[in-house]
């Protein structure tokens, strides 16, 4: 993966009054804020080039995505980290279905596909007692 020609990747529709140019770090930001909404994601990882997965706050939205923008349609990568106890395989295709249809919804690109990394898992820490 080459970050620099994924983020200029674009794309691009020719309208009867101009053209309308769609970026790839829109889709991934879409795509991003999709997947958080899930419930049981605990957050998104930098993948297999950012080495040792992390949590991300809101700096930086793109990050734990990959997008393949062409013409009319796009492939997304996503890799995140799931909560422990809930069922991965439920929760990756809630995932699926929602930055699918979030991102054709709101950019009109067809998503090809929407392929899941689940690169970690975060245990709850149990709540310290109470001292009276």
């Amino acid at each position: 993966m080459v970050e620099s020609e994924e983020r200029i990747a674009e794309s691009t529709e020719q309208t009867s009054i101009g053209s309308v140019r769609i970026a790839s770090d829109v889709v991934a930001t879409i795509a991003s804020l999709a997947a958080a909404d899930v419930p049981g994601i605990a957050g998104m990882s930098g993948g297999v080039v950012g080495g040792i997965a992390e949590m991300l706050g809101r700096k930086n939205l793109t990050k734990g995505v990959k997008v393949e923008v062409s013409e009319k349609e796009t492939t997304i990568e996503v890799f995140l980290i799931v909560e422990y106890g809930v069922s991965i395989a439920d929760v990756a295709q809630q995932v699926q279905q929602n930055v699918k249809s979030t991102v054709e919804s709101m950019t009109g690109l067809n998503c090809n596909a929407v392929n899941i990394h689940v690169q970690g898992i975060v245990f709850q820490q149990p709540a310290a007692p109470v001292e009276e």
